[in-house]
Formats: structure tokens, C-alpha cells, sequence
């Protein structure tokens, strides 16, 4: 590769094609994206053309790597049957249209179990993506599996529950993994140092695999390590420092895994924090200026 496979999540308001607009600025290589507002249950329908035209606009920029996220609102371990019916739907819904505006991976949390204990969470999440994947036969988004910090009931905290999950459902063709920094960090995971970042992977790997992490969300973490809060911030200046990012950025392994950031959007910090990672991935692969 010439040119390292990063990018941010970036707005879709006024148009999805903005979106791709502003990666062209920052010089991304990788984009994420919402594929409705996020902040509704009720997605509005593409107006015709709509997907093909940002399809192309991908395609012109040059952009190797399109990354969706779903909704937060979703909930595919609520113990409540009419929330989790709502979260199934508006889940199934996003994987189409992912599939339709040719993102790769669909991003998603697993959910929180309000009270009713992991175990009953996990398989609950396990039987709504069962049954996503079945509706969406066909299709070959991946339904791609976050870590998360494990704030309140919230499932995917440990390796082992993602572990779970991908063993319950079983399908390789579609499932994935993203590993969020930040989450993984003040899920109780360093990477602050070679020899800590070495022992979480070997962790990950052990319990998960590595084949399955396709996707890594690069955010540095305002709250300690174990602490359980999410809290993004800019790259280097929270808890887990520049060396966890470097350490990331100068992996063989990774080398063709997409790199989103989700940190604050203030002040033009995507291209301090794009800059950051480029630096780190020329010191020891060169190139251009990605």
C-alpha cells in the first residue's frame, strides 16, 4: 500500500455525498458514515439515484474502504419485546441500505441487557442477528460486532462476549469485529506500551481471533484504564497516548484494515488527528501522503 487506510466518520447531512466530499478534503482513504439520521427510529427512503450517486462519488474519490454505522437507538439485547422487535427491524432495515450505498461493514453495538444478566443478553443478541442475517440473505454487508467500554448493562465489555456472539451465529461470510480504542481501553485492554498492546492482541487473538477484526475505531480515551466510561478524544491527548496509535498504525497485520476516527469534530482536529496517523505509518512504510 502507498498510502495508509484511514479515515473519520463524517456527516451525511444535506446529502450522503457530502460525506464524501469532506473525506476528499481531510485526504482519507476510508469513510464512515450513518446510512439515516441517528438520532430516529424511522430511516427516510432513498430518493432515486440517491445510492448509485454516492457510490460513484466513492469511486472518483478514490476512497478504498466505506464503513456504516448503525443507529445507537438500536438495542438488540432489550429484554422488553417491543423495543427489541423496533431495534430488529430498524437493524435489518440498515443492513440493506449499508448494502445499497456499498459499505463494506455495518457497525453496530451489541446492546444492553437492562438488568436481565449477560447471559440472557448475549443470547438474545445472538437470535436478533441470527435472524438479521437470515432476512438479508444474499446481501454482503458484514454485520460487524463493536467492542464496547461496558458502561451501565452493556454487553461487549469482554472478549469473551464477543466470542459468544460469534460462535452462536457461526456465519464467516458475514460477521466481523471492530475494535474501538477507546472502548477497549476503558473496557480494562492497554495499549499504552509495545509489551501491553502485544499481550491485548495476543488476549484478542486467543479468545476472538484476529481474522475477525476488520475494522479498528481510533479514539483516544478521556476516562482511565478499566474505568468503564466512553469518552472520546483527540489522539495523544487522553489516557492511552500517541505510542497506543503508533503502536496500531506500524502493524503488518492491520495494514489493510480500515482506521476510523470518531473524535470531536472542533477546531479542523480530523486533519490533526489524520496528520498524527500518517506520520506514524510513514515512519515505517514511507510512501505518500495518504
Amino acid at each position: 500500500m502507498d498510502r495508509p487506510l484511514i479515515g473519520a466518520h463524517m456527516s451525511i447531512a444535506g446529502s450522503f455525498v457530502n460525506a464524501v466530499r469532506a473525506a476528499e478534503r481531510y485526504g482519507c482513504t476510508a469513510l464512515q458514515i450513518f446510512t439515516k439520521n441517528q438520532r430516529q427510529w424511522r430511516a427516510r427512503p432513498f430518493r432515486p439515484g440517491e445510492a448509485d450517486e454516492f457510490r460513484k462519488a466513492v469511486r472518483y474519490a478514490g476512497l478504498k474502504s466505506v464503513v456504516a454505522h448503525a443507529t445507537y437507538l438500536i438495542n438488540l439485547a432489550s429484554p422488553d419485546p417491543v423495543l427489541f422487535d423496533k431495534s430488529l427491524k430498524t437493524f435489518i432495515e440498515e443492513l440493506k441500505r449499508s448494502e445499497a450505498l456499498g459499505a463494506t461493514h455495518l457497525v453496530f453495538h451489541p446492546g444492553s441487557h437492562m438488568g436481565k444478566g449477560e447471559d440472557e443478553g448475549l443470547k438474545r443478541v445472538a437470535m436478533a442477528v441470527k435472524t438479521a442475517i437470515y432476512e438479508t440473505r444474499g446481501l454482503k454487508v458484514r454485520l460487524t460486532i463493536e467492542i464496547t467500554a461496558g458502561q451501565g448493562t452493556n454487553l461487549g465489555h469482554k472478549f469473551e462476549h464477543i466470542a459468544y456472539l460469534l460462535e452462536a451465529v457461526g456465519d464467516e461470510d458475514r460477521l466481523a469485529v471492530c475494535f474501538d480504542t477507546c472502548h477497549a481501553f476503558a473496557a480494562g485492554y492497554d495499549i499504552r506500551t509495545p509489551e501491553a498492546y502485544e499481550n491485548t492482541m495476543a488476549l484478542f487473538d486467543g479468545i476472538i481471533g484476529l481474522k475477525w477484526l476488520q475494522v479498528f475505531h481510533l479514539n483516544d480515551s478521556r476516562g482511565e484504564l478499566a474505568s468503564r466510561i466512553d469518552r472520546h478524544i483527540h489522539l495523544g491527548y487522553g489516557r492511552i497516548g500517541r505510542e497506543g496509535f503508533r503502536l496500531i498504525m506500524q502493524d503488518d497485520r492491520f495494514l489493510h484494515v480500515p482506521k476510523i476516527i470518531e473524535t470531536p469534530k472542533e477546531n479542523n482536529w480530523d486533519a490533526r488527528n489524520l496528520l498524527l496517523l500518517r506520520r506514524f505509518w510513514q515512519e515505517k512504510y514511507g510512501g505518500g501522503h495518504g
